[in-house]
């Protein structure tokens, strides 16, 4: 793996696809078992763009049938939050009565997890858990449980499989770490 350049920035390699893709395996296993046999069909709620690839890896590990729900949040601008979240595209279907899988890229300070748990309750939803690809511990500070963590990670900027700078660097297969 060699570093990488987007725009203004120099990219070094972090994370390979190989433990990316273990960690989505371990990951969809613990899911797994709290969801296998179920009779009720759980949305998988897509959290756009970042979580395409991750969602789409995961989705295909489980072994109980669900429903695939977007949302699209926005709060990044550059390398950092706005510390305001914002809903750039609403729920693609109705969730009344139904249990929730959030599924995102990262979960960072916890703001967007704090307003998609605000969303889900506002529209109905009969329960919501949290799985993202990665987290950073340092960063979080809310109290909302986090249920599936494929990976923690140290409090840096990270681009690749689904992560952008930018809008660029989702298609790598790899995870990159900003080269300071």
């Amino acid at each position: 793996m060699e570093k990488v350049r987007l725009y203004d920035k120099t990219f070094r390699p972090f994370i390979p696809n190989e433990k990316i893709m273990d960690s989505i395996a371990k990951t969809a296993e613990k899911i797994n078992a709290d969801f296998r046999g179920c009779e009720d069909i759980p949305i998988l709620l897509c959290v756009l763009n970042g979580s395409i690839m991750f969602t789409a890896e995961l989705m295909q590990m489980l072994e109980f049938n669900c429903e695939l729900v977007s949302i699209k949040l926005t709060s990044y601008e550059g390398t950092g939050s706005t510390g305001h979240v914002k809903q750039a595209m609403g729920l693609t279907a109705d969730i009344r009565g139904r249990r929730v899988i959030i599924v995102e890229d990262i979960v960072d300070t916890g703001n967007t997890i704090v307003e998609l748990k605000r969303i889900l309750e506002e529209h109905g939803a009969a329960e919501s858990k949290v799985c993202t690809m990665l987290f950073k511990p340092d960063s979080y500070t809310k109290d909302i449980p986090i249920d599936y963590v494929a990976m923690e990670i140290p409090n840096d900027f990270i681009v690749g499989f689904g992560l952008d700078y930018n809008e660029i660097g989702r298609s790598l297969r790899d995870i990159y770490i900003l080269d300071e």
